[in-house]
């Protein structure tokens, strides 16, 4: 049986911009990207903390080092610059995979810099958080 398991995680960052008038996604810092180990147009599920709105995305690369966590598109009118969020990616695993698989949890400050990076036991209390 394969199982679809969550691989990466951006714990608690910060909504920087809302762009209604973009055709759609979420632009994500490139450095948060790759220390995540999201690739760009990857499908991510984005949880808003502050109002409790959820959506699919599809991440795309923003500059790097700048801590960008924009909502683009119609959801722009469900997140808001300041709103607290996770962003999820998922992958496929089979049994196999499974029995060394390590997920990433990068627990991010209020500017999304990285405070901590989590994995394997770690990453146990973080997993379920949202």
């Amino acid at each position: 049986m394969i199982r679809q398991m969550m691989h990466a995680k951006l714990h608690r960052g910060r909504v920087t911009d809302a762009r209604l008038d973009y055709v759609g996604s979420i632009t994500i810092d490139e450095a948060l990207l790759e220390r995540a180990g999201i690739l760009e147009n990857e499908r991510v599920q984005v949880l808003n903390i502050t109002t409790g709105a959820r959506i699919e995305t599809y991440a795309i690369k923003g500059a790097r080092n700048s801590g960008t966590l924009c909502l683009n598109g119609a959801a722009a009118r469900l997140f808001q610059p300041g709103d607290e969020i996770i962003v999820i990616a998922y992958g496929l695993f089979s049994p196999e995979e499974l029995r060394s698989f390590q997920p990433t949890v990068l627990l991010l400050d209020a500017e999304n810099h990285i405070v901590a990076t989590l994995s394997g036991e770690q990453a146990g209390p973080y997993l379920g958080a949202n």
